[in-house]
């Protein structure tokens, strides 16, 4: 592994972790009619503390991006699921809660799990599928997923609904992930001119949006405990199936290596949910609203 793919992701990681805190922080003073609403990114555009989450979440992005442009998506997908230890450790600093045996624990699971994926799977660029068809499906049933859920979570607002939206917005995040780094390489190949040609661009700025709405809403009804894991955990995943499916990646498939990557993401994900269980992670508006710390917002008609 290259060690500037490492530092690009790591550090990548470490402003998306700090920029998700910062985002939560000031969606949970959100009004709850505003939930999956864009009008919820107008109201959050003028709070300073939203404004630095996004800045850092931006940073983060384009740090990922300069990462795939180097290493493989099934490489840098579970560095950047190390956010959240970097959500965390900000999240303890606020709350000045200590780590404990849930915090050790998880940390473990997670760092060792995202080591023992890479060291067994060895992820290596490939030539990415001549077949659209393979491409389009792969897409489309992550984003059918992600709809699905989104649909669900509508019904179910204020108990499984932030689950889902995280759960939703990491599939989109995971394919966003995917055509950066197609976008990526046709500037590369032709500049600016073969980059805006493409509908891989426009592509990644719809998907940003949107995930953008899905998240902040999640963020706005729930605590870091139920909305970052879902999303930190889909993120990788769908990155995973979509550089495997159609850009080419390539992971050993032997039994013994099988056997370790699917103990490895096992694990990264029992690490990514003791992590967001942590009391230290903040509430959100709905959990402050059933402890009586916040008046209910009216619904909008």
């Amino acid at each position: 592994m290259s060690v500037l793919v490492l530092v690009l992701a790591v550090s990548a990681a470490c402003c998306l972790g700090f920029g998700f805190v910062l985002q939560q922080n000031a969606a949970q003073r959100a009004p709850l009619n505003d939930f999956l609403s864009f009008r919820l990114l107008v109201d959050l555009v003028k709070v300073p503390r939203w404004l630095g989450g996004i800045a850092l979440m931006v940073v983060g992005m384009a740090l990922g991006a300069a990462a795939l442009g180097q290493g493989e998506l099934s490489l840098v997908e579970p560095l950047l699921a190390t956010n959240l230890l970097f959500a965390l450790a900000l999240s303890r600093r606020q709350t000045r809660q200590p780590l404990g045996r849930q915090g050790w624990a998880g940390l473990l699971l997670l760092a060792g799990g995202v080591s023992a994926f890479i060291v067994a799977g060895e992820p290596q660029g490939g030539a990415a599928t001549a077949d659209p068809t393979r491409q389009w499906l792969i897409i489309g049933a992550m984003i059918g997923l992600a709809l699905l859920f989104t649909a669900h979570a509508k019904r179910s607002r204020l108990s499984s609904g932030p689950v889902l939206l995280a759960l939703g917005a990491g599939l989109l995040y995971g394919v966003q992930d995917a055509l950066t780094r197609v976008s990526g390489e046709k500037f590369s190949e032709g500049g600016f001119a073969e980059l805006l040609t493409g509908w891989q661009p426009y592509a990644v700025l719809a998907l940003g949006v949107t995930g953008l709405v899905l998240v902040q809403s999640a963020f706005e009804t729930a605590s870091l405990r139920k909305s970052l894991p879902a999303l930190t955990a889909a993120q990788p995943i769908a990155g995973i199936i979509c550089g495997v499916g159609f850009l080419g990646d390539r992971l050993r498939t032997d039994a013994v290596a099988l056997s370790w990557e699917a103990g490895g993401l096992l694990a990264v994900v029992a690490g990514i949910i003791l992590l967001g269980l942590h009391p230290a992670m903040p509430t959100g508006a709905a959990e402050r609203v059933r402890a009586g710390q916040l008046q209910p917002q009216p619904q909008a008609q």
